[in-house]
């Protein structure tokens, strides 16, 4: 019996799994991208391009990135990795809690989705007012916008990539 519910417990659903694998990517590849790009070894810089093609699809302004190797900037800009990391805190938050806590808004049904957009409403709602003219780019502005961003979504859809169903 022992047994079984060791193996049980070593099962990593598939949604789970790919949902990590994802992350890892948006992790880790704006901030390869630049060092890809400056290798000269093999297929890397072709590895960096594709990483900055894919950027330049989902950040609304990937020329903001940050420098990491000259003259190489991050494949996305601060909001966008800001988002990034509250996903990573909320995977890891997850991984600690098990999913239990007050914070999962996943629990609340159709007012935590609701908290959640608001949430998730940092991000766009900062750009627009840098776009119409409000204030200008800031990296520590943008990935705080990006940071609140990021937990809120993470805050409500990790319980549902996650889940031990």
């Amino acid at each position: 019996m022992e047994g079984v519910v060791f193996r049980r417990r070593l099962q990593i659903p598939w949604v789970s799994l790919i949902a990590d694998i994802l992350l890892a990517g948006m992790v880790v590849g704006p901030l390869a991208a630049p060092f890809l790009a400056g290798s000269h070894l093999l297929m890397l810089p072709v590895i960096a391009d594709i990483i900055y093609f894919m950027g330049e699809h989902v950040c609304p302004q990937p020329k903001m990135g940050v420098v990491l190797a000259l003259p190489f900037i991050m494949a996305v800009c601060m909001r966008c990795y800001g988002t990034v990391t509250g996903l990573l805190i909320t995977r890891l938050l997850y991984v600690v809690t098990e999913g239990k806590g007050f914070y999962w808004l996943t629990q609340y049904g159709w007012y935590g989705a609701a908290r959640s957009s608001l949430l998730m409403m940092a991000y766009p709602l900062e750009l627009a007012g840098e776009v119409l003219g409000l204030w200008s780019f800031n990296n520590y502005v943008v990935t705080l916008f990006g940071l609140i961003t990021g937990l809120g979504w993470g805050l409500f859809t990790m319980p549902i990539l996650h889940g031990r169903n």
